[in-house]
């Protein structure tokens, strides 16, 4: 920017010169050496006739004068040279003279041409540097936004991993369990294998009390594998495609070992059919089932097989029915007081799915929204003889926000929505009366889920997906607690 400015000034300075020079030589050279001319041969001896050139070689000269018969005078007179009209010397200097000042008129106006073209490059480039200065102070600052949002990050980040701290110094503890579960058996094994060696040498009833003693505390100690908090879902296994968009399909968690009917219901409402199908192989690869009549049409998708019945609620209205399917009756009703029902506190996709049944590792839940919790999510556990509610949990999630929901471990957890790009993100831990937000993928296949349960003898989410059953595979962080054992 500093050479265009240099520029300009020297083209000033110039022009300044060439202004003062003229002012001072033009005059001179202008104003021509003249003499007066007396006319004392005519008689006005004090009068000027004009200004002639002082060399006589340069004017009209008289050469000669008479009378003619007439009395006229003539003269004779000599023209100067016609040579001198056009060359004469100080014409030619200011002929000169006036050329250098066309070269010199024309040299500034190629300065001046040149100085507004660089004047006008230095304004581009002007604004060009403030652009720049403004990009930089925006650069600068959104730095300064971008480390700040990395610093929430990362301190959010470890906030969430300072929880498990603790936790991985109670795995510290249960591994230290675990390897003395380890030396217990093997103590146990080479006593047994001493014994047939050495009847006798120990007493049997003391070793009997010490492999019971080991037997329940493993059991125990399973028990507590059974159960954790749920930190991945796997992607959906396709087990068949069959009914309308809507629907519900599920097992019994309670069936004896052998027993892996599968239960189906098509559709949401005015239905009374539930189809059995003798095993998973006979659903997924046959239409071959029985079929069982309902004394009333359901309601929703949120019905739940367990222990040998089915737990469904009456189309509208807010009756729970347990309908047994040995003796295909009725065993038990119950209201649940407060429910809404007939799309009053439905799931985000709607379908009379005001109630929604499931089951977990500790029993049978009701999840439903009342009017006293302002449509917001409530959560009763539910006995399954009497379907009592034997503890009720209220909840700040609106129900109508909520896309599905299901139980683990006495956590309900929630998904985001039901369509589109879908993921569990909020939960509900029954056992502390607290929630947080997670972010769990679910990966929706085809793009409508309008059931999903957990069945915690598979460990795994069963869902109807756009007339599509799937399942998931579920992964639980589990937590020995071995001052429990």
């Amino acid at each position: 920017m500093s050479v265009p400015l240099l520029k300009i000034g020297v083209v000033l300075s110039t022009m300044a010169m060439i202004t003062n020079w003229m002012s001072q030589t033009l005059p001179s050279l202008v104003g021509l050496n003249t003499t007066k001319l007396t006319a004392a041969q005519g008689g006005y001896p004090d009068r000027s006739i004009g200004v002639l050139p002082a060399n006589p070689e340069e004017s009209w000269q008289v050469y000669s004068s008479a009378q003619d018969s007439e009395g006229r005078c003539v003269c004779t007179v000599v023209a100067p040279q016609q040579t001198m009209c056009s060359r004469d010397a100080r014409t030619k200097q200011l002929r000169q003279l006036l050329e250098k000042v066309q070269n010199m008129t024309q040299s500034i106006q190629v300065l001046d041409q040149r100085t507004q073209r660089d004047l006008q490059y230095v304004v581009k480039m002007e604004d060009q540097l403030r652009g720049l200065e403004t990009k930089f102070r925006q650069v600068e600052e959104n730095h300064k936004q971008n480390i700040a949002k990395q610093y929430k990050a990362i301190k959010s980040k470890m906030a969430e991993l300072r929880p498990l701290i603790p936790v991985l110094e109670e795995y510290k503890a249960d591994a230290r369990l675990v390897q003395q579960f380890k030396e217990e058996v093997q103590n146990l094994t080479s006593s047994l294998s001493l014994l047939q060696q050495e009847m006798g040498a120990y007493d049997y009833d003391d070793l009997h009390s010490r492999v019971v003693n080991l037997e329940e505390r493993l059991r125990a100690c399973m028990q507590k594998l059974a159960c954790g908090k749920l930190t991945g879902i796997s992607d959906a296994i396709t087990i068949k495609i069959s009914g309308s968009r809507f629907g519900s399909w599920m097992t019994d968690p309670l069936a004896p070992e052998g027993d892996t009917r599968v239960w189906y219901m098509d559709g949401y409402h005015n239905n009374r059919f539930v189809r059995e199908y003798k095993s998973m192989a006979d659903f997924m690869t046959s239409d071959n089932f029985t079929s069982h009549r309902l004394p009333h049409p359901w309601s929703g998708t949120g019905q739940v097989v367990y222990n040998g019945s089915i737990y469904f609620n009456k189309f509208q209205s807010n009756m729970i029915i347990k309908f047994d399917f040995k003796t295909s009756a009725i065993s038990k009703s119950q209201r649940l007081d407060n429910a809404g029902f007939s799309n009053t506190y439905h799931y985000a996709w709607g379908g009379h799915s005001d109630i929604d049944l499931m089951v977990d590792e500790g029993g049978l839940w009701a999840v439903y929204a009342t009017n006293q919790n302002a449509g917001n999510i409530v959560i009763s556990k539910l006995h399954p003889l009497t379907l009592h509610i034997m503890q009720s949990w209220t909840t700040n999630h609106p129900r109508r926000s909520a896309g599905e929901s299901f139980m683990i471990c006495g956590t309900l957890y929630v998904t985001n929505g039901y369509s589109g790009g879908t993921k569990v993100y909020y939960a509900y831990h029954t056992n502390s009366s607290t929630y947080e937000y997670i972010d769990i993928v679910l990966q929706n296949k085809y793009s409508h889920i309008s059931m999903l349960d957990y069945n915690p003898r598979d460990r795994a989410l069963y869902a109807w997906n756009n007339g599509h059953q799937v399942l998931y595979n579920v992964t639980l962080f589990h937590v020995i607690r071995s001052e429990q054992l």
